[in-house]
């Protein structure tokens, strides 16, 4: 007996005396050795000892790297492909979807579609203003310090002819969801200053559109200014291959003023030429296909995403599957919020009814049905927590929390910063974990060990005290019971609604110098339960004061699931019917915000007050 309890000698190990299996197998990686063995004709035990005999110490549960894989299937004289996980299943059920895409018809047989006009240039070129006179809407003011910093997607009609525009953020950190405006493009707008000339925005916005092989028509903007030079920035852009035709050249170059609406028709009616050079046409029969553009998390909509459609029409009642996420349509918007029946090519819509938030750039397509919809986002949804899985995961232990990189710095040592990025769409959760990844040095360190959309929350806090993390939120703020938590549990939090000032604070605190000056502190929050509607006066919020106080000339946060919405003063204070100062918390009251009307009961206002701060 006791010599059937000695240890395997595994310098005897040899195959299991069976054929090595014919053909390419197909393994995923990450299998482990009770899935990889009965795929070459082994067992599980065969692996588990092959490897343990090169020094391998594994069970027949634990996952296996590629390097184990193939030198045991090298040993057993098998050929294998290993592939991510879940790529097999979706390759086949990729077929399902587009078995219905004929691509018999010649394009040329397709009906004329819209061309999608991308407009691209340095941060504070004027892009966006240049669309506010193009649909006479102003979308400058509702960005925060007047930097765009989502992509919009807009329609308008010029002279009968449809035209689809879309916005990019100008600014460094935004250069992947640019990248997907110009793969989503037909004509790229490139805005020029007049005064400011060629920036470095400005030659990755030509690098983009290149890349896309698509033409440039460029907009010299701001020439009303007293320091406009427009055959400066002219030269300049003939440096870098964009010679204009006034010059010899093939690029088409206007001279305009967004400000003060000059030459916008002039640039408009060469977009139009330039489209019908370009003779763009779209099959508007079958099922839709497209490129997702933003997408972001709605209290009381869902997941809501802004789609580009690029072939076929898109309906309402459609099964999509978009990445990850799946779903029926249930409602279409336009890019006035109306609600529409169908969109057809190079129409962007916000679409309702997804499972969850989108990636931005990921392509959307109508399935067969929703089981297959289902079964496809599925899948992709399993491959990608896979592949994430162990992600950061070293690099989190030890980690420090931004006010201790400092220290940890004068010390000499090594510093990990563990962060948890909190967004509140999709595309600025990107640009903002891109901005920081390249702030790495070899003294500091960055592990993510969450991102995501939408407010922060009890649950973030909580794994933040347990990884030693810094919240960093954009354009989100967490709520009352967060706060309260993150105040017990030392957690410390960081929110900002200018992408600039949020690299700045993380890379000051990366070299040693993060010492602020002011520090914001929240002052009060009240529940808006009722609103009111006054002559003359517009909408009042009934509130209750949850915490703290409010006063009137306070500035507002206004919250929508964690979200700001909308930043302000209080402009009015009542107690009943009657003007006051002050209402401490547990009382209600009547709110009246400077320039808001778009009040609904849960919404949170929260006062608050920067306060100085000594530097250390």
């Amino acid at each position: 007996m006791a010599e059937d309890l000695q240890p395997m000698n595994i310098t005897d190990y040899t195959p299991t005396d069976a054929a090595a299996p014919t053909g390419v197998v197909v393994i995923e990686r990450s299998s482990t050795p009770l899935e990889v063995g009965p795929k070459m004709n082994q067992t599980a035990a065969d692996v588990v000892r092959f490897l343990m005999q090169q020094g391998e110490m594994v069970t027949a549960t634990q996952s296996l790297t590629d390097d184990m894989i193939e030198l045991f299937a090298a040993e057993i004289g098998a050929e294998i492909r290993l592939v991510d996980p879940g790529e097999e299943q979706e390759n086949e059920l990729l077929k399902l979807l587009e078995a219905n895409f004929e691509e018999d018809e010649l394009e040329e047989d397709y009906p004329v579609r819209p061309p999608v006009i991308t407009v691209m240039g340095h941060v504070d070129h004027g892009k966006t203003k240049l669309l506010d006179q193009i649909r006479s809407a102003n979308v400058a003011e509702g960005e925060a310090g007047g930097i765009t910093q989502h992509i919009g997607a807009y329609q308008v009609e010029k002279d009968g002819r449809l035209l689809t525009f879309i916005d990019t953020p100008g600014h460094a950190a935004f250069t992947a969801m640019r990248a997907r405006g110009a793969d989503a493009t037909d004509i790229v707008i490139l805005v020029v200053a007049a005064d400011d000339g060629v920036m470095p925005q400005t030659l990755e916005a030509i690098n983009h559109s290149r890349a896309a092989e698509v033409p440039i028509v460029v907009a010299v903007n701001k020439i009303d200014r007293n320091n406009a030079d427009p055959n400066r920035a002219m030269q300049q852009l003939a440096e870098h291959e964009l010679v204009p035709e006034q010059w010899g050249g093939d690029t088409i170059m206007v001279e305009i003023s967004a400000l003060q609406n000059l030459g916008i028709d002039d640039l408009l009616e060469q977009l139009a030429v330039v489209a019908e050079l370009e003779d763009l046409r779209a099959d508007t029969e079958g099922r839709a296909r497209g490129v997702v553009l933003e997408s972001n998390l709605d209290i009381g909509r869902g997941p809501v995403a802004t789609l580009l459609v690029q072939h076929g029409t898109l309906k309402r009642g459609d099964p999509v599957v978009a990445g990850a996420s799946w779903g029926r349509v249930r409602a279409l918007l336009d890019d006035r919020g109306n609600q529409i029946l169908e969109a057809q090519p190079s129409k962007p819509v916000q679409v309702l009814g997804l499972s969850d938030v989108a990636n931005a750039g990921d392509a959307f397509v109508v399935a067969p049905n929703e089981k297959v919809a289902a079964k496809v986002a599925q899948t992709r949804e399993h491959s990608q927590r896979v592949a994430s899985l162990g992600r950061d995961a070293a690099a989190t232990a030890g980690g420090a929390r931004l006010e201790d990189i400092f220290s940890q710095i004068q010390a000499g040592q090594t510093a990990t910063l563990n962060l948890i990025v909190k967004a509140d769409v999709n595309g600025s959760l990107e640009a903002v974990v891109d901005s920081l990844q390249r702030l790495g040095r070899e003294d500091v360190k960055l592990a993510f060990v969450h991102r995501g959309v939408g407010g922060v929350t009890a649950n973030d806090i909580q794994l933040a005290a347990a990884s030693n993390a810094t919240i960093i939120g954009f354009n989100v703020r967490p709520d009352r019971k967060a706060r309260e938590l993150a105040e017990l549990e030392k957690v410390e939090i960081r929110t900002y609604e200018i992408i600039y000032n949020l690299i700045e604070d993380v890379e000051n605190a990366m070299v040693g110098m993060l010492a602020p000056e002011f520090e914001e502190v929240v002052t009060g929050d009240a529940e808006v339960r009722e609103i009111f509607r006054i002559p003359r006066v517009g909408a009042v919020a009934g509130c209750y004061v949850l915490n703290g106080a409010i006063n009137r000339g306070s500035k507002v946060r206004f919250l929508r699931d964690g979200t700001v919405i909308w930043r302000g003063t209080v402009s009015s204070l009542k107690r009943f019917k009657e003007d006051v100062r002050e209402v401490q918390s547990g009382y209600e009251c009547g709110i009246g915000l400077s320039d808001f009307q778009d009040l609904k009961q849960g919404d949170i206002i929260e006062t608050f007050e920067e306060r100085e701060v000594a530097r250390v």
